[in-house]
């Protein structure tokens, strides 16, 4: 009988079946790793399209609001000239800084775009969000910072992702977030300091930007095709327009914003 049982035990450990379960649990897939039916894409930028162009403000330009941050001595003398709001920046050149600018549709259903490994920063400082408007892919990192002397609480307000509210006193570690869907576009606010106001555009692609100082945008590598793309604006909403473009393309799609 002891021959028998030593045999079986033996044979257990050479199958590495049964007996203990010997099979190793397969790897969990990291957030945004594609499945084993095929890599991510990412943007062709040897052979894709390129679309360029600016955001043009029409109209008398539209006055920012003062900030009051007197409550808050910190945050007043973090600004040698008192604060402006950022609802409406028109920069000196007649364009629209903050503007975001996307591929709305027209990409393939099918296709999983590889997310970027690089976080996007969004610094509290003198009290504003810095910058006012930020863009990053679905399950890209969002790197929060808080460079004021003075306790500061991230509170994005999304409809189709899950709530985010976190307090980030002076000095303390950079708070890492992650939005798993699309969203355009998630409405930010500090329940500390009532002004402080940013937007963040979650896309589920790589094929989007957010205007600067000269009111320009580019979006490189897009695949031929025809698509709408989008431009969105804190105060003045949305438009889209339709755009067509082939292999190595480049093309200029502005925009105007009339006020």
């Amino acid at each position: 009988m002891k021959k028998i049982w030593i045999a079986a035990g033996l044979a257990c450990a050479l199958t590495l079946v049964g007996c203990g379960g010997g099979e190793k649990p397969a790897p969990k897939a990291d957030a945004g790793t594609p499945s084993a039916g095929g890599a991510a894409a990412t943007p062709d930028l040897d052979n894709g399209a390129t679309i360029t162009g600016k955001v043009i403000f029409d109209g008398a330009k539209p006055v920012m609001k003062t900030i009051d941050m007197s409550a808050v001595p910190a945050c007043t003398q973090a600004h040698k000239t008192p604060a402006k709001s950022e609802e409406v920046v028109i920069n000196p050149n007649g364009t629209v800084k903050y503007a975001f600018v996307w591929i709305k549709s027209g990409l393939p259903a099918d296709k999983t775009w590889a997310v970027p490994t690089t976080a996007v920063p969004i610094t509290q400082e003198g009290c504003m969000y810095s910058p006012h408007v930020v863009a990053v892919m679905a399950g890209q990192n969002l790197d929060i910072k808080n460079g004021d002397p003075t306790n500061h609480n991230i509170h994005p307000m999304p409809a189709n992702n899950p709530d985010f509210n976190q307090s980030q006193p002076p000095g303390a570690a950079d708070i890492d977030h992650t939005f798993a869907r699309e969203e355009v576009m998630v409405p930010v606010k500090c329940n500390i300091h009532p002004w402080m106001r940013a937007y963040i555009g979650v896309v589920s692609h790589p094929f989007f930007a957010v205007t600067g100082d000269d009111g320009t945008y580019s979006i490189k590598g897009l695949p031929p095709g025809t698509y709408t793309i989008e431009v969105w604006q804190e105060k003045y909403g949305t438009q889209d327009q339709q755009i067509t473009v082939g292999a190595k393309d480049s093309k200029t799609q502005d925009f105007t914003i009339k006020g």
